[in-house]
């Protein structure tokens, strides 16, 4: 039995919540400097790259929905193949400035499809 498409949008918002909570009173040096929340955070991120790929398979037309999608499995890539030229700054950066809004767009569509 397929998967409910939802479920890829939960992980994701999961995912990118636990980002947040993850660098919640950090910088940008400490987030860098601080391996344990670097790793964690980078794992998250290859997970929502995951779901949405998975999504794009199980209903294009719902994952097309998603702003910039392509970038966002292209990131998961790279942080999995690419691993060893992963910038903390780059990945901070993202955190800052494209999360929130991948975070909000999530929640939405979640509310628009019902989120049971």
């Amino acid at each position: 039995m397929p998967r409910d498409p939802r479920a890829y949008l939960w992980d994701v918002r999961e995912a990118a919540d636990a980002i947040e909570d993850f660098v919640t009173g950090l910088d940008a040096e400490s987030y860098a400097a601080t391996r344990l929340v670097h790793s964690a955070v980078e794992r998250k991120f290859e997970i929502i790259g995951e779901a949405l790929g998975q999504l794009a398979k199980v209903d294009p037309a719902l994952a097309a929905r998603v702003p910039h999608l392509a970038q966002i499995i292209a990131f998961r890539n790279l942080l999995i193949h690419g691993y060893a030229t992963v910038q903390h700054a780059t990945v901070w950066n993202i955190i800052r400035d494209a999360l929130p809004s991948l975070r909000a767009s999530v929640r939405e569509l979640l509310a628009e499809l019902g989120e049971d």
